[in-house]
């Protein structure tokens, strides 16, 4: 059996993604992830099983590459608001730096694609963040409301953030970015 040629998975990838991002999710189909990978469609059949193992296999790999650059430098011991920027900032400038990435993981969420499995590996993942916004709570320093409504609120706010950066072409200054932080903060804080 011929081995995996990882240099045509990660075109497979890219392909798709670039695909997610001019189509939407549903709007892409097997067939056309072949031609923009340029390769036969029988060959990514052999790869990936259909569009469902695909779009699995790259939303786990999207997503562990996303939550290795997320927690970067971010040490629980430090205070919490340290923390709680230094993990702001690294989401940002990942969302920014691997836009259509960032589309297709959000679009994966509001989908049937993804199946239970990944869902609990994502949550085990990000299990940091949670332990950092509980710790915020405890220690009086957010609100105290459900962790969701605090996380949709950050994560909603960075998004229209890489958005807006990437649509109008925006560069992200020091300046920029403090000033939205503080805007994230202020609306959580206690």
């Amino acid at each position: 059996m011929k081995p995996r040629d990882e240099n045509k998975i990660n075109e497979i990838y890219k392909a798709t993604l670039n695909l997610v991002k001019a189509n939407g999710l549903s709007g892409i189909t097997m067939q056309m992830v072949a031609k923009e990978a340029g390769i036969a469609t029988g060959t990514l059949y052999i790869y990936f099983k259909n569009k469902e193992a695909l779009i699995n296999a790259l939303f786990d790999v999207c997503t562990r590459s996303s939550a290795s650059t997320f927690f970067s430098n971010y040490d629980p011991e430090q205070p919490f608001k340290i923390g709680f920027h230094t993990i702001w900032l690294n989401i940002v400038q990942r969302r920014v730096a691997h836009f259509n990435e960032s589309i297709f993981i959000e679009q994966c969420f509001h989908s049937p694609f993804i199946d239970e499995e990944s869902k609990n590996r994502l949550r085990k993942m990000f299990e940091p963040m949670l332990q950092l916004i509980e710790r915020g709570k405890t220690e009086r320093l957010i609100k105290n409301m459900d962790t969701v409504w605090l996380l949709a609120f950050m994560i909603g706010s960075i998004n229209e953030i890489a958005k807006r950066t990437i649509y109008y072409n925006i560069k992200l200054t020091d300046e920029i970015l403090e000033a939205n932080f503080q805007l994230c903060w202020d609306g959580i804080k206690a």
